[in-house]
């Protein structure tokens, strides 16, 4: 299995969220909610309209069973609010447009995320990258660097396993390999 990146350019990441908010709304919000609440792909495509439409989702990870409560910042529901609107409240929030009320697969979310990665020239990029992709943001912007918040969040064991996940490991290596090299 090839190890997938987060998207550490901020003005890049933009420019992917633009473009698929113009290109496909179901798309950019299935993105969104995963650079914004760090979520797994197949939590993601298990959402309906009744889990995002108060100020947290609620859900039972698939992967460790484990409840999780997530906060829905004020960007996501400002973008979620016009998309659900008028759509019943059991149907899935990234449906698929076959069959009546079913998501769309994670072999699709794939293609999806695979297809934005070549529009922007990317590699190392696939479905895994959103979640790694918030973790890097979370863990860049908070003012301490709280990597041991972040541990708990992602449920890490350690917060070398944290840093290693979002990238910082790497992004240390390079930064220390460009200073030897002067």
């Amino acid at each position: 299995m090839n190890t997938v990146q987060p998207i550490r350019d901020m003005d890049l990441l933009q420019d992917i969220l633009d473009y698929l908010e113009s290109s496909s709304y179901r798309n950019f919000i299935m993105f969104l909610i995963g650079i914004d609440t760090g979520l797994r792909i197949g939590d993601i495509l298990r959402l309906r309209v009744r889990d995002v439409m108060g100020t947290h989702i609620s859900i039972r990870e698939k992967k460790t069973r484990k409840q999780k409560r997530i906060l829905i910042t004020g960007t996501l529901k400002k973008k979620l609010m016009p998309y659900i609107e008028g759509k019943a409240s059991n149907e899935f929030l990234i449906k698929s447009r076959e069959g009546l009320n079913r998501p769309i697969t994670r072999e699709m979310a794939y293609k999806i995320i695979r297809a934005v990665a070549e529009e922007f020239g990317l590699m190392e990029i696939a479905c895994h990258s959103l979640r790694k992709t918030f973790g890097y943001i979370f863990y860049n912007q908070t003012t301490n660097k709280d990597i041991a918040l972040l541990m708990r969040y992602y449920n890490h064991s350690s917060p070398q396993e944290t840093l290693r996940y979002i990238g910082m490991e790497q992004d240390s290596m390079d930064m220390a390999l460009k200073r030897h090299r002067r």
